[in-house]
């Protein structure tokens, strides 16, 4: 199961960018969004990763 967390950030990245091309925004104008899920997915992995060390 958690081999496949780092899909996460590549299918959220993939739905904004069809956001993005959906609604005529380019993707310089999503750039901030890129790295709200940059950082919220980078802390969602941190703590699987951090619960998986205490938890061995």
């Amino acid at each position: 199961m958690f081999k496949f967390l780092f899909l996460i950030p590549l299918v959220l990245m993939l739905l904004w960018t069809a956001y993005l091309k959906q609604n005529n925004y380019s993707l310089a104008q999503g750039k901030q969004g890129f790295m709200y899920i940059g950082v919220i997915s980078g802390t969602i992995l941190l703590g699987f990763g951090l619960l998986m060390f205490l938890l061995q």
